[in-house]
This record gives structure tokens, C-alpha cells and sequence, in this order.
């Protein structure tokens, strides 16, 4: 769950730190005094858009910072596999700082890009807002929500079907190598016994062309080499360490302590002797031969011609070889591998074919069951004599989760066919809709936290009530924040914030604070009242958050 929320310097925000509890978190406050600014925090430090207009003004810059406890061995070991391994104490820490010139995102310290953020954090918070919403008008996300409602049956299908639709595409790619025609064929296979010999030929072995061009160098500074190794030599002869030798030896006859110094000198003056001779030997043995050198250079150029054409080593060009020729076994024997290859594509297709069908009964047996839920919900938030369906519709085409296409169906009155979501749900609809499904999905949405903005859209009265106790019931499994203007939900908070603006010193300042239970009553009774707020009003907000109580 997200345990704290921390915003420096964003917008109207100087300082803000939240605790946010288990169950419903609600948020309330004045228009304009910065709830938005709360939500699109959140949004942001889970790599939403930033822009330079976000830092506060005379700050340089923002900073975002959410605390999430993970609990769950599956949930730690799904951010293990992402290579996100969680403090000691079972926290995920998520922070992102906002310059002028850029914005950079971190989880417990360690800099991570947007993808890879979204990853993580999509393990831990789910946010929606009116985007999130109007994510209903899309089919592809109706699919996505009933897999997600029996995810234990539909995912090891669909894993299935991913492994085999990309084999079907591959052997599909591979059965159009076989739609050339017999000239195109024998112009290939000319070539590809070219090549070919041309490898063979070669006889190239591994490491070759490092031992060959350790020797090519040799040969092309031997001048060099000589030169150098006869000042060497001869300053080894000269120059050597026997009159050091000489005179620490007679030094030694007066004092017994420097036999040490003459054992190492005697230790040197024998290694410098060994290497003069070896030096000896080599420039004895040192020659420039014009032939070899010539043959080793004809032979590097043979070498490094096919490493340019068919790899960068001997064993990579090696690898290459055998494709080729397994390539143009398959061109002499044009006929029997199509045929071989159109009977593997077949077989591949028929058991995707079988798989698409398996998943495709799984959904459909599910969507019923998931419509009438749905159904249900949708009544329970005052959509009276609703009926909602899923239709589905088979495509032309494979895809790698199936072949079914399928969107919810909707009449909101009697006698009405049911027709599309996006034919018929207005905006505060699709909120309630989603809600409907989120209370659904509950029991099986493993993602801890659930944020709803703009829930209240559009509804008032019983309609507001009803949503007030679906959002509590899904709070007795998820953590629930959400930020409203309706007192009828306020009253349901486990957890009530107040956000506020004030002024001082011409500067303008966003706080938040937690209510205890009698600064909650106030502020319901504000959003009942208005600007006056009498007694009556009062006894009105503290009724209503006793029967909030007594309905969780």
C-alpha cells in the first residue's frame, strides 16, 4: 500500500507530507485549493508528463516522493524478476525531481527510465481518473478487464497462444522463402555454391588470424626490434652492475652486514647475464624474410576479405557456412521442404487454432458471469433496469492473445436495445461503470492501492450514497484514496484529508492535514452548508457520519 506521499516546491505546493492509512482515504477541499495539484503529483512521480510551469515559482526545483510497503511473496518476487529488490523493511521508494532542463526517476535510489517505472509502480497503484474512464470507450480494454476477472484460466492460455502465434509467424515468413520462382532459385544456389567454396577454400582456422598478424608485425619492424635490442645488448655489456659487484664485495670485507647487499647484486649480475645472452641469441637468430612476409599478408587479406562478408571471427564464419549450406540443400530440394514447411505451418496453425478456441470458451463462459456482476453493480449505483451484456466477435486474423474481439453492451432503459458502451454511457456514466467494475474485479486485483479522481462526475443524492458504499466495500480489501466534493462519500472515510490554500507575504500555499473525527464532521458539515454552517447543518454531517460507520 502506499504508505506516505512527500511533494517540495510543486505548483501551489511548498511542503506536503501524507500518511496515508489502510481502507478509504478521502480527500476534500475548497475549488481551487489544490486537490488536483495531489493527484497529479502521484501521477507524476509515476512518470507522467512534467513540465518546467509544475516547479513552484522561486524554487529551482520539484521533487516527488511516494512510500510503498510490499507485503506478498508473489508481489516481491514479480519485482525481483523486474531487478527491483525491495529495503529490508519491505518499502519501495519512488522519487522524482523536476528541473528546468530535465526530470529524473528513481526507485530506492537507483535511476530507472519511464518503461521500466511503469513496470514497478504498475504492481503497486492503479489511478483512475477520467482518462482511466474514458479507457471504456475502447473494446480492446473491455477484453483486458474480463481476462483480468478470471486471470487464474486466462493467462496460462494466453501464454500459450503468445509461444505459438510467434512460431506461426515465423513459419508463416519462412513459407513466403518458398514463393520464388525456378530461376530466382538457381540464381540463389549458383551463389550460394560460390560462396561456399570460398570458405572451404579458405580451410580458415580459429585463432589464426591473431597468430598471423602477431608474426606480420614482427616482420614489418624487425629493423626496429634490431636496432633496439642491439643498444640493449650493448648496454648490458657496458653498463652492466659488475663494478657494483666489485666494490660492495671489498666494502663487505669490513663489515659482514653488507653480505645481504652483495647476494642481491650476485642474484642480479646473473639474471642480466642470462638476458645479454638471450638478447644474443634472438639478434642471431633474427632475419627479415621477404617471401613469408608476403605469403602472411596475402593470407591476413584472405582472411579479413571474408571476415568483411561473412563474420567477425572464424567460428562465427564457420556458423554461417553451415547455413548455407543447409540453405542450399533446401533450394535442391525445392519441393519436398515446401511441402515439409506447409505441413509444419498447418499443424502450428492448427493448434493455435485450438488454443484461440480454448480461451475464447474460457471468456465467453465468463463474461456471462461477469456481465450479471457487473449488472448487478451497476444497479446497486442507481442505474435503474439496467442491462449490460459482452458481445463477441470473431477476427479474420490471429493475435498473440487470441482471435476474440469483444466489447460490453449497455441499455439504461427499459424496452432500449443494448448497444455499444461508447453509443450510449455519458462521462459520469463511465465513471460509475468503472467503479461497477472495479468492485467486481476486487476480489481478484492483486494491485494494493486503487486511486479514483473524478468519481463524483455528474451524480448527487442516492446516487452519490450508493457510490460512497461501493467504494467502502472495495476498501476493506485495497487501499482506497479518493478525492470528492460530495459529503455523502466523505462520510465514508476511513482516513479523511483536508486540502486547503492560503495566502501570506503575497505568496499562495497549498497544506493538507488529517481530520480526527470531529474536524471530519466539520468539514462534512462545509460541504453540506456551504459558506454557513449552522447547528443544524452540524447535527445533519455527524448523523450522516454515524450512519457512514454504522453501513461499513
Amino acid at each position: 500500500m502506499l504508505l506516505e506521499l512527500h511533494v517540495r516546491n510543486l505548483a501551489l505546493i511548498e511542503r506536503a507530507d501524507v500518511e496515508f492509512g489502510e481502507g478509504l482515504n478521502i480527500l476534500t477541499g475548497e475549488t481551487g485549493a489544490g486537490k488536483s495539484i495531489i493527484i497529479g503529483s502521484v501521477t507524476m512521480a509515476l512518470g507522467g508528463k512534467t513540465s518546467r510551469d509544475s516547479i513552484r515559482q522561486g524554487a529551482e526545483y520539484a521533487y516527488i516522493e511516494l512510500v510503498f510497503s510490499v507485503s506478498g511473496e508473489e508481489k516481491e518476487r514479480s519485482l525481483r524478476e523486474m531487478g527491483m529488490e525491495p529495503t529490508p523493511d519491505g518499502l519501495v521508494i519512488v522519487s522524482r525531481k523536476i528541473t528546468p532542463s530535465r526530470s529524473i526517476s528513481r526507485v530506492n535510489d537507483e535511476t530507472v527510465t519511464a518503461a521500466r517505472l511503469g513496470q514497478i509502480t504498475g504492481l503497486l497503484l492503479d489511478i483512475h481518473g477520467q482518462h482511466e474512464h474514458q479507457s471504456l470507450l475502447h473494446k480492446s480494454k473491455h477484453l483486458e478487464i474480463l481476462d483480468a476477472y478470471v486471470r487464474p484460466l486466462t493467462q496460462p492460455v494466453k501464454s500459450q497462444i503468445a509461444e505459438e502465434y510467434q512460431r506461426y509467424r515465423a513459419l508463416a515468413g519462412r513459407l513466403k522463402e518458398f514463393s520464388m520462382d525456378r530461376e530466382a532459385r538457381i540464381r540463389e544456389a549458383d551463389f550460394l555454391r560460390f560462396e561456399i567454396q570460398e570458405i572451404e577454400e579458405a580451410a580458415l582456422r580459429e585463432g589464426e588470424e591473431e597468430e598471423l598478424a602477431a608474426r606480420h608485425r614482427r616482420l614489418a619492424n624487425s629493423r626496429r626490434i634490431a636496432e633496439n635490442l642491439g643498444r640493449a645488448h650493448e648496454a648490458l655489456q657496458w653498463e652492466g652492475i659488475s663494478g657494483a659487484v666489485r666494490a660492495v664485495e671489498e666494502a663487505a670485507q669490513y663489515d659482514g652486514d653488507l653480505k645481504g647487499i652483495c647476494d642481491q647484486l650476485y642474484d642480479g649480475e646473473s639474471i642480466l647475464n642470462d638476458a645479454c645472452r638471450d638478447i644474443s641469441a634472438y639478434l642471431d637468430a633474427l632475419e627479415f624474410d621477404e617471401e613469408a612476409f608476403h605469403q602472411i599478408e596475402e593470407r591476413l587479406d584472405v582472411i579479413r576479405g571474408l571476415q568483411a562478408k561473412y563474420g567477425r571471427n572464424a567460428a562465427e564464419i564457420v556458423r554461417r557456412l553451415e547455413e548455407k549450406k543447409a540453405r542450399l540443400a533446401e533450394l535442391e530440394n525445392f519441393d519436398v521442404c515446401r511441402e515439409a514447411a506447409e505441413k509444419e505451418f498447418a499443424a502450428c496453425g492448427e493448434r493455435l487454432e485450438a488454443s484461440c478456441a480454448r480461451l475464447s470458451s474460457i471468456r465467453k463462459k465468463a463474461a456471462a458471469e461477469l456481465a450479471e456482476k457487473i449488472r448487478k453493480g451497476l444497479e446497486d449505483l442507481n442505474f435503474l433496469d439496467v442491462a449490460f451484456d459482452m458481445a463477441f466477435e470473431r477476427l479474420d486474423h490471429f493475435t498473440p492473445g487470441g482471435y476474440d474481439e469483444a466489447q460490453f453492451l449497455i441499455s439504461t432503459n427499459p424496452g432500449q436495445p443494448l448497444r455499444p458502451l461508447k453509443d450510449v454511457a455519458s462521462g459520469g456514466e463511465l465513471s460509475r461503470i468503472m467503479l461497477a467494475i472495479k468492485t467486481v474485479l476486487a476480489d481478484t486485483d492483486d494491485i494494493p492501492t486503487l486511486i479514483f479522481d473524478e468519481i463524483d462526475t455528474g451524480i448527487s443524492g442516492r446516487t452519490a450514497q450508493k457510490v460512497s458504499e461501493k467504494l467502502a466495500y472495495i476498501g476493506r480489501t485495497h487501499q482506497v484514496i479518493c478525492i470528492t466534493h460530495l459529503p455523502q462519500i466523505a462520510a465514508m472515510a476511513d482516513v479523511h484529508f483536508e486540502i486547503a490554500k492560503s495566502s501570506s507575504n503575497g505568496q499562495t500555499a497549498t497544506t493538507i492535514r488529517v481530520l480526527d473525527r470531529q474536524a471530519s464532521i466539520e468539514e462534512l458539515a462545509r460541504l453540506l452548508g456551504g459558506a454557513r454552517i449552522t447547528d443544524a447543518v452540524l447535527k445533519n454531517a455527524s448523523e450522516m457520519k454515524e450512519l457512514a460507520s454504522r453501513t461499513k
